[in-house]
């Protein structure tokens, strides 16, 4: 066995530097339920070895053993079956996916992020009266928008949670489909137009940890990061009170001009935020003149509107900035639809009516006029909808 000792070696030398420089942040997180989910991993890679080490030695060992220059090695070319070896080769199997299926069952349940937390970490239960740190969730193309309708004030990419006190988010977006994840505290949990998800956490030790969309969602993907402060009760207050003392107000108008597309976006501070307005995101209704969606479900509900309901039409195209800026909406291309790939066709789309082919400017944010250019995201003052914050925590 001196052969499989030395092939152990020479994989663990090669494989160490090359982990190295390794975030292991998944293997090493700060919360409880981050901490639950990597003992998951753990337990499951180990029962999936039990029988995967074995496979791959036997293999190795076979290859070795009955080589062709072994002349002690029992030859047996009749050789076809071996009650006991079946045992072992189908009853050790079945017996890890038994065990692999019970322990996803019971973890699937444990672990759902809509449960809410029944403890802090292994050892310590939450106390009676403690009420969890409500924070709502706007995934933006491409930034976070956190409110904290508890303490009415909200941030844009940076978020901060008191350590030990369960954290009860709510996830929505915007536009398009994002993942909400700080691999440090808890799984992703995506977040998707027009509809909430939900996620109960808690942050176990202070320090500052990294936040990220997980899921790809265009250009400005790369910079969709955000900073989680993991925090004692002292520094947590100390940053409510930064907040309210350098923010400014988010209003409608202010969120109507944050949610235009815009890349590498700064912290931003609200020192308070409009009631109701997270619902409004959430209900596809912040843009004045749209009707919500709660709203149109209760029309539903009670059995429609008749045929008034057509006059809903216009309050109920959520999504339709593509149209307003003369594009066409994404359909299928010629011959299907008559228009062109747009590889083909990078400047002009075609006019739905026949007409010509209008200008384009793919540079232009959605929601704004053709003719008008996006601001740099980190500009402050002017129309920006709120001045650029500085991340200091002294």
């Amino acid at each position: 066995m001196s052969f499989m000792k030395r092939l152990f070696q020479f994989s663990t030398a090669i494989s160490l530097p090359l982990l190295a420089g390794c975030n292991m942040v998944v293997m090493s997180p700060s919360g409880d339920i981050a901490s639950q989910q990597r003992d998951l991993i753990v337990v499951s890679t180990v029962l999936m070895l039990l029988i995967i080490v074995p496979v791959v030695c036997l293999s190795l060992y076979f290859a070795w053993h009955y080589r062709a220059s072994n002349e002690k090695a029992t030859y047996d070319p009749e050789w076809h079956h071996s009650t006991r070896l079946e045992v072992v080769i189908w009853s050790a199997p079945l017996a890890i996916i038994i065990a692999l299926g019970a322990i996803t069952w019971i973890s699937t349940h444990k672990l759902d992020p809509y449960r809410p937390l029944d403890r802090i970490d292994a050892e310590r239960t939450i106390p009676e009266g403690v009420k969890p740190l409500t924070v709502e969730v706007v995934a933006l193309d491409w930034k976070w928008l956190f409110f904290y309708p508890e303490l009415g004030i909200a941030t844009v990419n940076e978020l901060a949670a008191p350590v030990d006190v369960p954290i009860s988010f709510k996830i929505t977006a915007s536009s398009v489909m994002n993942s909400f994840y700080i691999p440090a505290l808890a799984g992703q949990v995506y977040a998707m137009p027009g509809m909430e998800t939900k996620l109960h956490a808690v942050i176990n030790k202070e320090g500052e940890f990294k936040g990220f969309s997980a899921n790809y969602s265009g250009s400005g993907f790369s910079h969709m990061n955000f900073k989680f402060h993991g925090l004692n009760q002292q520094g947590f207050d100390d940053w409510v009170a930064r907040v309210k003392n350098q923010g400014t107000a988010l209003n409608r108008d202010t969120y109507l001009k944050l949610e235009k597309p815009s890349e590498a976006e700064p912290v931003r501070y609200y020192a308070s935020a409009e009631k109701d307005l997270y619902k409004a995101v959430l209900n596809l209704c912040a843009q004045p003149g749209k009707m919500c969606m709660d709203e149109m479900m209760h029309i539903d509900a009670m059995g429609g509107a008749g045929k008034e309901s057509h006059e809903n039409r216009e309050k109920l195209e959520y999504d339709n900035r593509r149209v307003e800026r003369g594009d066409m909406t994404n359909a299928a291309t010629f011959p299907a639809s008559g228009a062109p790939a747009r590889s083909e066709a990078p400047n002009h789309t075609v006019n739905d009516n026949g007409g010509q082919p209008m200008q384009h400017d793919m540079h232009n944010m959605p929601g704004m006029d053709s003719g008008e250019q996006s601001p740099p995201a980190a500009e402050s003052g002017g129309s920006n909808p709120a001045p650029t914050q500085l991340n200091n925590n002294n």
